[in-house]
């Protein structure tokens, strides 16, 4: 007498993984930033840190400032980075300025970094 066998189709579980996978890289980068700007071109030899902690600080072409991806003032900025240098005094500041953004407003946040003593601030192009 022949013991019998069960056979699972892996085949729609390939698909199903396969589509998974599509999905993740297609939504990926939108959760990375939801603050949707025009960042400008530009190339550097830098290269990134990735142990140290990052703060993000957007400036769009409306002048409309986020910390992350949360509207707030400046005010409220000059407190959160004060309060980040105290916390850690190695963070990075990256200022992410949309290309129609004023820089007036780009070279506020530069003033509130630096009076808030953050030592290392960077600006956030995209490369050609």
């Amino acid at each position: 007498m022949e013991a019998s066998r069960a056979n699972i189709d892996m085949n729609s579980l390939i698909d199903l993984t396969f589509l998974l996978l599509v999905v993740f890289i297609v939504t990926l980068p939108t959760l990375e930033q939801s603050v949707h700007i025009v960042l400008p071109t530009g190339k550097t030899n830098t290269q990134k840190d990735e142990k140290k902690k990052n703060l993000s600080v957007t400036i769009d072409k409306f002048g409309k400032l986020f910390l992350g991806d949360k509207p707030t003032t400046f005010d409220e900025l000059k407190t959160t980075l004060a309060q980040a240098v105290k916390d850690d005094p190695e963070v990075n500041v990256l200022i992410r300025g949309d290309v129609g953004a004023g820089y007036g407003d780009v070279y506020e946040i530069v003033k509130v970094a630096k009076d808030c003593d953050v030592k290392h601030l960077g600006l956030v192009s995209k490369e050609n």
